[in-house]
């Protein structure tokens, strides 16, 4: 499945859509939340590329694992595993994608929620604002009535008017009565009108607030809106990579049971290899075990004479003391015997720079197709193809076997490094891309013999390495200076 846009940068997205939600909705503290995401999306990364690391490390070691299973067999399983690696990873990503929808989904309800009451609230204030003219208006008229109705009947609100009109005390009294009222309610009159159109004036303000507010939520509503939209289709695209998921687990299982078959034909033609190999190794033994004990026997022929020679000249030495009367005898001299052709000594020196990342391990392993142990005569190293190999020691080349023909092993160079502290040591190296030495050839410690390759039944680019030492293999990793980086 492809999208045109990575998870990564969906989210992203997502996240950036969420934090221009938060700053208009919640300021410093919708902020530090915002930080709080960010820091657990790195984390989240962190984790999914230590897995995807830990994955590739895996199938490094699975790859190992089928040597000597063709090519398509090896493939079709491979991409079996992959498929079924993905689909759990998938899912996981689905699950998260599907989270961040609900979560922009609330976000889109709540800053609807929020919209449809902010727009309650401006209509609730248009109506009382309303409401409020009118009230404002109906004063106005009720203080111009009053006024005019004053002025009509000529009528003094004044205290002295009172006094000099009352023919009476209780004239009197009933006319402060009536001016009490009178100037009670103008002042109520005209208390309720600033008290009115202070009210209303304090609606205006917060029906212009109200409408900043729905301005702002129109822009969240709207970055909610995109943020959910995204979110759905991140999760859209997840379901749609695992459906796809799920059908290639299908055709690959089919397509893995139609080359099964082949596997057994596979493991005999390894272990046709592997003996072919030993009969290899066994021969450069055996000339270099008659070698030396050609070697031997000329030694003890020569020390043989050596004994006759000096054995003579005493002889003679004695006859010619005899005959001479006390002549002084002659020393056999020096008596020395020759060499045995001593060993040399060294170490040997990794194919490939250290430190050496171990694909698989020397020794017994499972093979995940057949369902049985078998035995890994060699170390498998990380390399790239192309890379340099070079000869552990100095030696020389017995062997350089072609591809064809070696299906296991690939391209194959073999060198005898004769007598290294006291042992005979042999090395071989498999799945060359192309030789860079021939049979008969002397090489030198650290001289390049061939190249970094997937040839022979494997899957990918690998140093495979083995050490024979008497005729038998041992782990190279246990050689000394060899270093290992995981």
């Amino acid at each position: 499945m492809t999208s045109s846009r990575s998870p990564r940068r969906s989210v992203r997205a997502l996240l950036s859509a969420a934090l221009a939600v938060a700053l208009l909705a919640g300021g410093t503290s919708a902020v530090a939340d915002y930080d709080d995401e960010i820091r657990e999306y790195d984390r989240q990364l962190r984790q999914q590329r230590e897995e995807r690391e830990e994955l590739a490390r895996e199938r490094e070691a699975l790859e190992s694992r089928l040597e000597g299973t063709n090519a398509d067999l090896a493939t079709a399983y491979l991409a079996l595993e992959d498929a079924n690696a993905r689909l759990p990873l998938a899912e996981a990503a689905l699950a998260e994608a599907e989270d961040a929808l609900a979560a922009a989904e609330r976000e889109e309800q709540a800053v609807s929620d929020r919209l449809t009451l902010a727009e309650s609230e401006l209509g609730d204030l248009g109506e009382q604002l309303a409401e409020g003219d009118a009230q404002i208006e109906s004063t106005r008229s009720s203080i111009g009535e009053l006024a005019r109705s004053t002025y009509r009947g000529g009528a003094s609100l004044s205290g002295l008017s009172v006094v000099l009109n009352a023919d009476s005390s209780e004239e009197f009294i009933r006319q402060t009565a009536i001016v009490d009222t009178a100037v009670r309610t103008q002042t109520k009159v005209i208390t309720d009108l600033e008290t009115i159109t202070a009210v209303n004036r304090n609606r205006e303000l917060r029906q212009q607030a109200v409408r900043d507010r729905i301005d702002q939520l129109h822009e969240q509503a709207e970055q909610a809106v995109a943020a959910a939209d995204e979110a759905r289709a991140a999760a859209d695209a997840h379901r749609r990579e695992i459906v796809e998921i799920q059908a290639q687990q299908t055709a690959l299982a089919a397509e893995l049971e139609e080359l099964r078959g082949r596997l057994n034909e596979d493991l005999a033609q390894k272990e046709a290899d592997d003996d072919r190999l030993a009969g290899i190794i066994a021969g450069i033994e055996a000339d270099r075990a008659g070698t030396v004990a050609e070697r031997e026997a000329e030694r003890r022929e020569q020390e043989r004479r050596e004994r006759e020679r000096r054995e003579r000249e005493r002889a003679a030495a004695r006859s010619n003391s005899g005959s001479s009367g006390g002549g002084q005898s002659s020393s056999g001299g020096g008596g020395g015997g020759s060499s045995s052709g001593g060993s040399s000594s060294g170490s040997m020196v990794p194919p490939v720079p250290n430190p050496l990342y171990v694909t698989s391990p020397y020794g017994m392993r499972m093979h995940p197709l057949a369902g049985y142990e078998w035995f890994h005569a060699g170390v498998d190293i990380r390399s790239s193809c192309g890379n340099p190999q070079v000869a552990a020691a100095s030696g020389t080349v017995k062997a350089t076997i072609p591809a064809p023909g070696n299906a296991s092993h690939g391209n194959q160079v073999i060198i005898d490094h004769g007598t290294m502290n006291g042992s005979g040591y042999i090395t071989v190296t498999n799945h060359l891309s192309r030789f860079n030495v021939r049979v008969g050839q002397w090489v030198d410690q650290g001289d390049v013999i061939g190249y970094t390759g997937m040839t022979g039944n494997v899957t990918g680019c690998h140093v495979h390495f083995e050490v024979w030492k008497n005729g038998s293999t041992i782990n190279p990793m246990n050689l000394p200076g060899w270093l290992r980086s995981n």
